[in-house]
Order: C-alpha cells, then sequence, then structure tokens
C-alpha cells in the first residue's frame, strides 16, 4: 500500500483522511495520539522534525502541511475535482482552503492551546477570552460563505463536489465547541455538516475517528 496518512483524531488531519477515503484508493491511517506526546517520539520526529499531522506519505514521497497535501491529493485524483477545475473557481475554492488553514485554524490554536504563546495563567486566559470572541466572528463568516454557496445552486462548497472546503467546515465547526460555541448556532454551517458527515466516506472517517459533532452537548 503506497499511501500512508497520519492523522491524530478531530485533528486537522480529518481533511485529507476524509479526502483520501472519498477517493476510493487503498490507504493506511496510521493514529498518532498526540495526547500522549507521541508527535514528539524519535520515530515521529523522523517522518515529520516539526512534529505536526498531518503528514502524507505517497511512495517515496512525504508530505506536510493542509495545503501541499489537498493539492496533491487533487492532482493524484483529477477525476474526482476535490479543487474545481475552471481556473476561477480553482482560485476562489484555494483562497477560502488558505483562509480557514492560515486565519481560522491558529485563532482556535490560541483557545485551545493558549499555553504555546504565554506563560502566567492570567495571560493564558486573556488570550483564549480574546481568541474564542474572535473564532466565534470567522465562524459566523463561515456561515455566511456557506450561506453565498447554497443560493448559488452549490451541493457542495467548492461546486458540484465534495472537498477540502466541506471537511474543514466540518471540523472548524467542531471545534467551537471547546471554546463553547454551540454549532447549532449557525443555521447554514451545521446543516451542510449535517450533509456533509452523512457522505458515506465521511462517515467512515468520523466512526474511525470516533468523533462527536456537537461538543456542547453532554456525552
Amino acid at each position: 500500500m503506497s499511501l500512508k496518512l497520519y492523522f491524530a483524531p478531530g485533528a486537522c488531519s480529518f481533511v485529507p483522511h476524509a479526502l483520501l477515503e472519498a477517493s476510493g484508493e487503498g490507504f493506511e491511517p496510521v493514529m498518532v495520539k498526540l495526547h500522549k506526546g507521541e508527535q514528539q517520539g524519535e520515530a515521529f520526529k523522523a517522518i515529520n522534525p516539526r512534529s505536526q499531522v498531518p503528514v502524507l506519505v505517497d511512495g517515496e514521497e512525504v508530505i506536510t502541511q493542509i495545503v501541499a497535501i489537498v493539492t496533491h491529493l487533487d492532482q493524484r485524483f483529477p477525476a474526482l475535482e476535490f479543487l474545481p477545475r475552471a481556473p476561477i473557481e480553482r482560485v476562489r475554492a484555494l483562497e477560502t482552503l488558505a483562509w480557514m488553514n492560515n486565519t481560522v485554524h491558529p485563532t482556535f490554536t490560541h483557545v485551545f492551546m493558549p499555553h504555546k504563546f504565554a506563560h502566567s495563567e492570567a495571560a493564558k486566559e486573556e488570550i483564549r477570552t480574546v481568541n474564542a470572541k474572535a473564532y466565534e466572528s470567522h465562524l459566523t463568516e463561515l456561515d455566511g460563505i456557506v450561506a453565498s454557496a447554497k443560493a448559488a445552486g452549490c451541493p457542495w462548497l467548492a461546486g458540484e463536489r465534495f472537498g477540502p472546503l466541506d471537511a474543514y467546515t466540518l471540523t472548524l465547526l467542531r471545534w467551537g465547541g471547546f471554546a463553547g460555541i454551540a454549532p447549532t448556532r449557525f443555521a447554514s454551517a451545521w446543516a451542510h455538516v449535517q450533509q456533509v458527515a452523512a457522505y458515506e466516506p465521511v462517515a467512515r472517517v468520523i466512526e474511525r475517528e470516533r468523533l462527536v459533532l456537537d461538543l456542547t452537548q453532554p456525552r
């Protein structure tokens, strides 16, 4: 099996995990237990010295970073059109993907891991509070993006095919629960997440990662 994905349950690695499952190609999912620090072990650092997931191994190639992995999978499975083929639609999809990855995602990191950015408890709490508010604003913007896509008649966020924007939307909305932000507050995005979660390949990934979509609800 030439394809191998190193992932952590509930992390942004959900995005390529979902794309690989949707591809129908055989691949080996390898779980990295971040809470146990496995990403800091020598075995994993030999694969990715940055100690991050996801990591995609395709034959002799080791690829890191969401945008790079998505681009590679889109090129590897062109018939699936994970990214649109038309030039401007492709650019717009990449524009949204980059925003998700370089703006929304880092904001959540400040909420979830403020210890990476401050030492004192007071500073960490301020970082968390400020970024939780910013994250809520990002989710509101994401809700508008979904609403606009649906109003334009798009079954998926980038057009006619399931792709990374759909998987990332599920991930980002789910993460809001860690900040006490109920995903149900964002009607368009939450409805789309239900559609994404019901898509059979995604449903298999959700089951493999044992994910709960609304973390604000009691288990």
